[in-house]
């Protein structure tokens, strides 16, 4: 068990790549009728899709703030 304590975007990081699984398993289920030949989900199916970029970005912002909070000039400011 680590002792390290969590970064400042951690949670960020989390919680986009959670959001980001769940675009995905929503692409996945909304592109299937296609290859299987039965009738597409309705537009707002594809929408949910979208929460695959949004979490790419919501990691990305965790990624950033981390970098910016373990930055040499803001330590040396401490």
């Amino acid at each position: 068990m680590s002792t390290t304590p969590s970064g400042a975007g951690d949670r960020l990081v989390r919680v986009g790549a959670i959001v980001f699984f769940i675009g995905a398993l929503a692409t996945l289920v909304t592109v299937a009728p296609l290859f299987l030949g039965t009738d597409p989900f309705p537009s707002f199916a594809y929408a949910v899709c979208m929460l695959m970029g949004v979490g790419f970005l919501i990691a990305a912002a965790g990624v950033v703030r981390s970098v910016w909070a373990a930055s040499p000039k803001r330590n040396a400011a401490r």
